[in-house]
């Protein structure tokens, strides 16, 4: 039960009540199309003009078409109905470190086109990049209507200025990536979290959207991230803040951090650590001048090195002892992990799972599932920040 914050609301309006039909039209469409107009009306329980007039709207919006006309045993044939997958585009953009994929969805997140930059360590030249890119995107798809850019980021937004406020992975201070995205394309833009990216896809587009209601992505890659629904919300705490679980202290006095801090869980258990494992492994061998990437890792360990194995290893049990924190504490039904470590899932899932028996005592058993890397899902829950605006329920008080 949420409590009205007498500080903060806004009264219930006719407007409202538009807002909440026109979405619940939307949701049905979505999920059992095709439907006709007496099926909207009957499965939503809305007057027949009602479910007409948002019909009409959503037809001249470009939301929704209509097909080929069904058979009745008399009276006038219904006509029925679809989502627009065609002409309606979503465009997704995840920003990492070294590189930026960016890519045109239709409404399912099947996306038409997808392709990547190089993320410029300036963020000014970095905007101006993108920019020009997502010109160039909407320029050459004229047939389809824009509705919005979805954006996550590897770092916190802040939820009163919208600004990236700390990515340390990055390594950018407080940047306004909305404004002039918004300016250069002309189209409303959706800043958010990485791993709050990827929760919220699971929600709207996964194979949990379901039974999401508590329910944590975790994000491994260069660091850390964590999204976090519970109750069915995705929970942002103070000015988006809430989640960064992958700065928080899993070992003592331990190594320094980007972030400041000395002993961050992402130090030990994301893609980086796995590096330096290996790296520690290598020290006495005359191959101790190589520089190793993560999927230089994967695809040795995948060959039989025991070294790379070894470093997953060190890697497999530092994630689940994070992981363990996460169960103890919020006791969500699923956990989503995302990150190329899924490729050879089978190897150390155990390794999780063990570490995280012995490290919880309060008979939460979530369900652990590895994302499919080659489903991009960080660029998906782009195209979920945008979905959510349309489809979930109007903010009200």
């Amino acid at each position: 039960m949420r409590k009205i914050d007498l500080t903060d609301f806004q009264v219930a309006t006719s407007e409202t009540a538009r807002a909440i039909n026109r979405r619940i039209v939307l949701n049905l469409l979505r999920g059992q199309q095709p439907l006709s107009r007496a099926d909207l009306a009957r499965h939503s329980g809305l007057q027949r003009s009602t479910v007409s007039s948002i019909i009409e709207q959503l037809i001249n919006e470009r939301w929704v078409t209509e097909g080929v006309n069904g058979r009745t045993p008399r009276g006038r044939r219904p006509q029925f109905l679809h989502l627009n997958q065609e002409r309606v585009g979503i465009i997704g953009v995840n920003i990492r470190p070294t590189l930026t994929a960016f890519g045109l969805a239709n409404l399912d997140a099947q996306f038409l086109f997808r392709s990547s930059l190089k993320t410029a360590t300036n963020p000014k030249q970095f905007i101006k990049d993108l920019s020009k890119c997502l010109q160039n995107l909407i320029k050459s798809h004229p047939e389809i209507s824009y509705e919005g850019i979805g954006v996550s980021l590897p770092g916190r937004v802040d939820l009163t200025t919208q600004r990236l406020h700390f990515a340390p992975n990055l390594n950018w201070e407080e940047v306004d990536l909305k404004t002039p995205l918004e300016k250069a394309t002309g189209l409303s833009v959706e800043l958010e979290n990485a791993a709050n990216a990827c929760a919220l896809a699971e929600v709207w587009l996964g194979r949990h959207n379901e039974s999401a209601r508590n329910l944590i992505a975790v994000t491994v890659s260069e660091g850390i991230g964590v999204g976090i629904i519970v109750n069915g919300q995705l929970v942002h705490g103070s000015k988006g803040a809430a989640g960064e679980f992958g700065h928080v202290t899993l070992i003592e006095n331990g190594l320094l951090c980007r972030c400041g801090n000395r002993g961050c869980w992402e130090m030990y258990a994301s893609e980086s650590a796995a590096v330096q494992y290996y790296l520690q492994t290598r020290k006495s061998s005359a191959a101790n001048n190589e520089s190793p990437d993560f999927e230089d890792i994967l695809r040795l360990a995948e060959q039989g090195s025991s070294e790379a194995l070894e470093a997953l290893a060190q890697m497999a049990y530092h994630l689940g002892a994070g992981l363990a924190m996460l169960v103890t504490g919020l006791a969500p039904d699923v956990i989503v992990i995302v990150g190329e470590l899924t490729r050879i899932w089978h190897q150390v899932a155990p390794i999780i799972e063990k570490t995280i028996k012995s490290r919880t005592f309060t008979h939460t058993a979530p369900r652990i599932f590895p994302t499919d890397p080659t489903s991009d899902p960080r660029l998906r829950g782009t195209i979920a920040l945008v979905l959510q605006k349309h489809f979930g329920a109007p903010v009200t008080a």
